[in-house]
């Protein structure tokens, strides 16, 4: 699969039930993903899709993943935790893990692969998942049963994956309602490591 940015709740279980996530860093055409560099949190004006600008033009983008640049425009990164503050703040386990989200946040990262892969190790540590991470060209593959998760989840269209959508506690669900597909962000901050129980439950055949 694809480098995604705070991949949502779904991927996350997926990648809980394989037990390994290989990253591909020479996927290109990410322009069919958005997934890369976008990812949803619910707030008190219901859901935000967060974005990290990109160098370039995402139009067209057939530059593989491993050079594709961050773009400092617009002080995205302020306003980022800006938004994770509102819609969390408050939530259960916030306090706990914003000083190491923080500094992935405000960090001075070039390459969005580096961006996200410093997320990723954020959450994993934090709410203990034994995911085992390895980038594609690193690992023999050959006759082993891989799933293909690139363009499978995404934030335009619905996955067929065979993961069920399992309510968890929302901090916003009394005014909005539960909504799934959110960033893997939500169930952190709300669940903590009680997360896992959620993750394994929806990957449960």
């Amino acid at each position: 699969m694809g480098s995604m940015c705070a991949a949502s709740v779904r991927c996350y279980a997926a990648a809980l039930r394989a037990g390994t996530l290989l990253v591909d860093l020479d996927e290109s055409r990410l322009p069919l993903r958005h997934s890369h560099h976008r990812y949803r949190i619910d707030g008190p004006n219901g859901v935000q899709t967060l974005t990290v600008p990109l160098v370039g033009s995402t139009n067209n983008m057939m530059t593989p993943l491993r050079d594709v640049l961050i773009s400092e425009h617009g002080d995205w990164r302020r306003l980022h935790w800006g938004a994770l503050f509102s819609a969390y703040g408050r939530s259960p386990y916030f306090d706990y893990v914003a000083d190491d989200l923080s500094h992935v946040i405000h960090g001075s990262q070039r390459y969005l692969h580096e961006f996200n892969a410093q997320l990723h190790e954020v959450i994993l540590d934090f709410m203990d998942l034994p995911i085992t991470t390895s980038l594609l060209h690193e690992v023999e593959i050959d006759g082993l049963e891989v799933t293909d998760l690139r363009g499978r989840i995404a934030l335009k269209k619905p996955d067929a994956l065979p993961i069920r959508n399992i309510p968890y506690y929302q901090m916003w669900t009394a005014s909005c309602g539960f909504c799934p597909d959110l960033s893997i962000l939500d169930l952190m901050m709300n669940k903590g490591r009680e997360g896992i129980l959620t993750l394994k439950a929806m990957g449960e055949e």
